[in-house]
């Protein structure tokens, strides 16, 4: 069954043209473990708080490392305020 991961989190406001730039760049590397094609967004009444959107993950837990590792390298410490949140949701199973 294939699932979907929802990163969110706090960004600087002061630096979030740096933030697009390496957080679309994580995206298009993360784009190889989804079905989808990953997105961001911000939050309707705070712009400061950003969500990634990854769909159609088969590997939750290679997605896990490679996310780990390309966030590393994103070097997110420049923007980001606090902690990425992580978590995992899949389709419920249909009733019998």
């Amino acid at each position: 069954m294939e699932s979907s991961a929802y990163v969110y989190y706090r960004i600087d406001p002061e630096q979030a043209q740096l933030a697009a730039r390496r957080i679309d760049a994580l995206l298009n590397t993360m784009a190889a473990h989804c079905s989808a094609p990953p997105r961001r967004l911000s939050r309707c009444d705070d712009a400061a708080t950003w969500m990634e959107i990854y769909e159609g993950i088969a590997d939750f837990a290679a997605f896990t490392e490679a996310l780990e590792r390309a966030t590393a390298d994103a070097a997110g410490a420049a923007f980001i305020l606090g902690e990425r949140h992580l978590e995992c949701f899949t389709a419920p199973v249909p009733a019998a």
